[in-house]
C-alpha cells in the first residue's frame, strides 16, 4: 500500500494561494469524515496551518488513489481550485514520512525551528483520531514523528531564542518604526498569535494595547493578563480602534477580510498625517491587499516575515546537521516497524488461533476440576499464557525481522506457517501486510 503526502506549502506557494485552500479548523473533523469514504483511500490525515495544506494518507494504488485526494480537494473546498497543481508536490514512500518528520522538527517551516508546528501536527494527529480516518500506518508515522519533534528540540538549539511568526512581526514593526515605546497597538485576534504578540509588545514598552476578539471574554482574558494600558475592544468600534492605533497586528482566523479599504480609509481620515503600520499573519489574511493603497498605510503580510529572522536564526541553523541525524534516526525505525507489516496477518491469526485453543481447554480443565480455587485458576491461566507466549516468541520475531531485511522472503514464510497450521489468511492480507481483526492481549504482548 503506498504511502503519501500531498500538499502545499510556503515553499512552494504565495500566501493568497495557501489563504484560498486553507481549511478551517472549525471544519476538519468533518473534512477527514468525507476524505475516509474515498474508495482508495485506507487512511488519511490533514496538517492545515499558516504555512502549508497537506494530506497524509495511505492509498490502495498510487496513482488513482492520487486522483482521487485530488478529486477531493476540487470537490470539498467548492471554489477555483484549477491553480493548486501547479503549486503542490506529491511525495510517495521515504519522501513522505521523512517530510512529516521535517516538518515535526520544525526544519521546513517558514521560521525554521518554530515552536508552534509541533502542537500544530499533533493536533492533526487528534483530529485524524477522533475522525476515525486513522489507522495502524499513519497512527505509527505521527507517534513516531512527535517523538522526533520531541527529541530534535530537547537535544538541540534547534528551537533556541524566541523566534515564531508573532515575534518576528513585532521585530519588523521596529524595523519601520524604530523604537515601539509609548505606541499604540491594536491587536486583531486573541488566540495563540495575538497573545504572543501581545505579551511581546508590552516587554517593548508598548503604553497602550488594544485587543479586539469576535469572543469578547477572550479577548478580556488576554487584557487582564496583560495588565495596565491593556483594554478591550469590541468589533463595532474597530474604526474607532484604528484611528487610535500605530501598529495593527492580526491573526483572526476569519474566512474574510477584516480589514478593507472601507474601515482602514474611514479611519485614516481621523489621522491623515500619522502612518499606520499593519502586519497581518493570518492565513487566511485578515487584510485586504488594498488596503496598502492608502495614503500613509503601510501593509506587511506574513511572507515579508522571511527576511527579518535571518539573524536571529543563525544559532538554529547550526543545529540542523544534528536534527537530520535525529530524523534519520526516526524515519529508520518507522521504516522497519513499516516493513514489518508483512508478517502482521500470519502472526495475528497464529497468536489468535493459539489462544483459542488455550482458553478453550482451560475451560475444559476448569469444568472438570469444579473444586478449584479462585487462586489455582489465576495460577493455571497465567502458566497457560506463558506457555504459549513463550512457544510463540521465536517465531513471531523471527518472522517479524525477516520482514525487514527481505520482504521476498518473509512472505514465503508466512504463507508456510499459513498452510502449516491452517490459519486461512486470506490471500489479499498477506499482500497488504493487513489483518482485519483487532489483536488479542496476547499478541500485544508478543509484538513489544
Amino acid at each position: 500500500m503506498p504511502l503519501v503526502c500531498l500538499g502545499l506549502s510556503h515553499n512552494t506557494a504565495p500566501v493568497d494561494v495557501r489563504e484560498r485552500h486553507a481549511f478551517p479548523a472549525s471544519r476538519m473533523a468533518e473534512t477527514l469524515v468525507a476524505l475516509r469514504d474515498y474508495e482508495m483511500v485506507r487512511e488519511a490525515a490533514m496538517l492545515s496551518t499558516c504555512g502549508r495544506l497537506e494530506i497524509y494518507a495511505e492509498l490502495e494504488d498510487y496513482e488513482a488513489g492520487v486522483e482521487q485526494l485530488k478529486s477531493f480537494l476540487r470537490n470539498f473546498r467548492h471554489g477555483d481550485v484549477e491553480d493548486m497543481s501547479s503549486y503542490m508536490y506529491t511525495l510517495l514512500g521515504s519522501q513522505a514520512t521523512d517530510h512529516l518528520f521535517r516538518v515535526a522538527t520544525g526544519l521546513d517551516s517558514m521560521l525554521i525551528g518554530e515552536a508552534e508546528i509541533l502542537g500544530q501536527v499533533k493536533d492533526a494527529y487528534i483530529q485524524a483520531q477522533k475522525a476515525r480516518s486513522l489507522g495502524k500506518t499513519l497512527h505509527a508515522l505521527f507517534r513516531e514523528a512527535l517523538k522526533a519533534g520531541k527529541e530534535a528540540r530537547s537535544r538541540t538549539h534547534i528551537g533556541g531564542d524566541s523566534v515564531s511568526v508573532a515575534t518576528a512581526a513585532i521585530d519588523l514593526a521596529k524595523q519601520r518604526l524604530g523604537s515601539l515605546a509609548g505606541k499604540t497597538v491594536l491587536i486583531l485576534g486573541a488566540g495563540k498569535m495575538g497573545s504572543l504578540a501581545a505579551k511581546r509588545l508590552r516587554l517593548e514598552g508598548c503604553t497602550e494595547l488594544l485587543i479586539a476578539n469576535r469572543s469578547h471574554a477572550k479577548a478580556r482574558d488576554v487584557a487582564d493578563k496583560l495588565g495596565a494600558g491593556a483594554t478591550t475592544v469590541d468589533l463595532p468600534g474597530l474604526v474607532a480602534a484604528l484611528a487610535r492605533a500605530d501598529i495593527v497586528v492580526t491573526s483572526t482566523g476569519a474566512s474574510h477580510f477584516v480589514l478593507g479599504p472601507g474601515n482602514v480609509a474611514e479611519a485614516m481620515l481621523a489621522r491623515p498625517a500619522r502612518p499606520l503600520f499593519i502586519v497581518d499573519i493570518a492565513v487566511p489574511r485578515d487584510a485586504d491587499p488594498e488596503v496598502a493603497r492608502i495614503p500613509n498605510v503601510d501593509l506587511a503580510d506574513i511572507d515579508r516575515l522571511k527576511d527579518v529572522v535571518d539573524t536571529t536564526l543563525e544559532r538554529r541553523r547550526e543545529a540542523v546537521p544534528l536534527v537530520e541525524e535525529i530524523i534519520a534516526e526516526h524515519g529508520e525505525r518507522f521504516a522497519r516497524w513499516y516493513q514489518s507489516r508483512a508478517a502482521i496477518p500470519v502472526v495475528s491469526s497464529l497468536v489468535q488461533k493459539a489462544e483459542a485453543i488455550r482458553e478453550a481447554e482451560i475451560e475444559r480443565l476448569f469444568a472438570r476440576c469444579p473444586e478449584l480455587t479462585e487462586r489455582e485458576r489465576m495460577l493455571i491461566t497465567g502458566a497457560s499464557l506463558t506457555i504459549i507466549s513463550k512457544l510463540l516468541h521465536s517465531v513471531v520475531t523471527k518472522l517479524r525481522e525477516r520482514a525487514t531485511s527481505n520482504r521476498a522472503e518473509a512472505m514465503t514464510l508466512a504463507t508456510l506457517l499459513d498452510e502449516l497450521f491452517d490459519l486461512r489468511v486470506r490471500s489479499e492480507e498477506l499482500a497488504a501486510g493487513r489483518r482485519s481483526v483487532t489483536p488479542s492481549a496476547l499478541e500485544a504482548d508478543l509484538s513489544e
